[in-house]
């Protein structure tokens, strides 16, 4: 697009169109409100700047879709980095603290044992179970064969299943 005009009122009919829709993918991957709406604007900035790459041989909303799940894996490295293993098994009671949490306990231990899975099998999951994607879709957001995915999705069960299990 090279009226900066058009591109700029493209761009923000695209922020209007998809930014609750993605914070929300991004929130449940990362969880908490603040890092989710900072994942977004870094989202949000990353199309902005590669936009002009976009290639059309997907929807803009996959593109924008597989960026918010790689600056969410990102935003996940980087805390792991940063945070010691005690403070990520307490994420219930972090839950429980946040105004913008509107679940139960059982929601938050939920969600707890959701945060210690691998990056990948929590990305997958959160995919297939929250957002209640096909496993092509998944495959094609991601980049990975249906079937590893389907191995991911099974073994993120068994992990949350069990963690639970564990903390009754």
């Amino acid at each position: 697009m090279a009226n900066p005009d058009k591109r700029k009122e493209a761009f923000a009919w695209v922020v209007k169109q998809y930014s609750e829709n993605l914070y929300w993918k991004i929130r449940r991957i990362v969880i908490n409100h603040d890092d989710a709406s900072d994942v977004l604007q870094n989202t949000l900035l990353k199309a902005w700047n590669n936009i002009g790459d976009f290639k059309y041989q997907s929807k803009i909303s996959t593109w924008l879709y597989r960026i918010a799940i790689n600056e969410s894996l990102d935003f996940i490295r980087k805390q792991k980095n940063k945070v010691s293993a005690d403070a990520e098994l307490s994420l219930a009671n972090r839950l429980m603290a946040d105004e913008y949490f509107d679940g139960d306990a059982t929601q938050a231990l939920f969600q707890e044992a959701i945060a210690t899975l691998p990056d990948v099998q929590r990305t997958v999951f959160t995919m297939k179970y929250f957002e209640e994607l096909k496993y092509s879709e998944i495959s094609q957001i991601l980049g990975t064969s249906e079937g590893a995915l389907k191995a991911s999705y099974h073994i993120a069960v068994k992990k949350i299943s069990e963690y639970i299990k564990n903390k009754e």
